[in-house]
């Protein structure tokens, strides 16, 4: 059979299409890993500087011209309002760095002919014109390493956070683990849930159905709230567990603001992904292959290893890989009913672009995130195709 070749208007129908996607997905997804490693903010606010230094090789100090050029970048910024930036961006680099700088700054405001080492000795320091080469540079792996607890030392070697700063790893390997979980309770929930709705009558599976559907026709704010409700220590779960005798009321359960709380509300809202993609492959399957087995001799438990899981494998592939990233990231719930402990790296992404403002390292951790995505992405087709009989 000839194939047809899509047509103009074929291709103007596509278009809208198109356009949606490249404006709300591709668009914002490139400017996030391009934000991730151009970073030019410093060669914005320091031009001089940076054509200074572009030529030094970080041996001992630089030449006079970097002296003087980071004087008149600093009354350029002075001039040009631009000095509190210049100030929280350097800060970011080198905790102390931005005192140092508005000083400088006001110092070169009243005497302007004076030299960087006579208003303060830690302009005399290599490691500071080391660190001003290295970060006026547009193009730097600095948020990378940020997002992965490490750092450049003052020499330019990579290098660990200190203790207290390593933070990014841990939310990491947090926000896996919950994701895992997350999936293999779903998957432990809902599997059963699935094969009651596949094997019942039209009437019985209309109501599971609509179950598995009422979440998606509920706000995820009410949905949250009402776990809090049940959840919380004078909450409808632990007063009934007080009054039934089973808990002492100084033993009540810590179950919300906490990383029980998070995995609880996260399983509840995303329990239908799985369910549905599992359920539409359940529903497809012939009863021949258990009736066989059956005929054949086969026990119950034997017939459901080795003959109906294989079969529905595409399905719990499916579903487990839509809730596992979905999960990777969630931020309203862990916002929610997370507290100190249940907050995941997706809220840390959103600290850092809506309070400290360091979108560079906001888009590195989103680019690691996105990162991990496409891997289980282009792992799904191989583990789809496990699925079938077991020989």
């Amino acid at each position: 059979m000839r194939m047809m070749r899509p047509t103009a208007t074929g291709w103007l129908l596509v278009l809208p299409l198109l356009a949606f996607i490249v404006v709300t997905f591709v668009g914002p997804i490139t400017l996030m890993l391009t934000r991730s490693a151009y970073d030019p903010e410093l060669a914005e606010l320091m031009p001089r500087t940076r054509s200074a230094l572009t030529g030094w090789n970080g041996i001992g100090l630089p030449p006079a011209a970097a002296f003087e050029s980071v004087g008149a970048d600093l009354q350029t910024a002075a001039e040009g309002g631009t000095m509190s930036r210049l100030a929280l961006r350097l800060n970011r680099e080198q905790p102390g760095l931005g005192a140092l700088i508005e000083r400088t700054s006001a110092s070169l405001q009243s005497t302007p002919a004076t030299r960087l080492l006579d208003l303060d000795q830690r302009w005399g320091a290599p490691e500071l014109w080391r660190m001003l080469a290295r970060q006026t540079r547009p193009f730097t792996a600095t948020h990378y390493l940020n997002a992965l607890d490490y750092r450049f030392a003052a020499d330019g070697r990579i290098e660990s956070q200190d203790q207290s700063r390593r933070i990014y790893l841990d939310l990491l390997a947090r926000t896996l683990g919950v994701a895992a979980s997350v999936t293999i309770l779903c998957a432990l929930l809902g599997y059963p849930l699935a094969h009651a709705m596949a094997r019942s009558g039209p009437r019985l599976r209309l109501v599971l159905l609509f179950v598995v559907m009422l979440p998606f026709w509920t706000s995820l704010l009410v949905r949250a709230t009402a776990w809090i409700v049940l959840l919380q220590r004078k909450g409808v779960l632990n007063e009934t567990l007080v009054a039934a005798g089973l808990l002492a009321d100084n033993q009540r359960l810590e179950l919300i603001y906490n990383l029980t709380g998070t995995i609880i509300v996260m399983v509840h809202v995303l329990l239908p992904f799985f369910v549905l993609p599992v359920y539409s492959v359940m529903s497809g399957l012939s009863g021949a292959y258990a009736r066989a087995s059956a005929s054949l001799g086969a026990r119950p438990f034997y017939t459901f290893w080795r003959v109906y899981l294989p079969l529905t494998y595409p399905g719990i592939a499916s579903g487990g890989v839509l809730v596992f990233v979905l999960s990777l990231g969630y931020y309203v719930t862990p916002a929610l009913v997370g507290g100190r402990t249940g907050q995941l790296i997706s809220n840390q992404i959103a600290f850092h672009m809506q309070k400290s403002l360091n979108w560079g390292l906001a888009a590195a951790l989103g680019s690691i995130l996105l990162a991990i995505v496409v891997l289980i992405a282009l792992m799904l087709p191989r583990l789809a195709k496990r699925g079938g009989l077991r020989t």
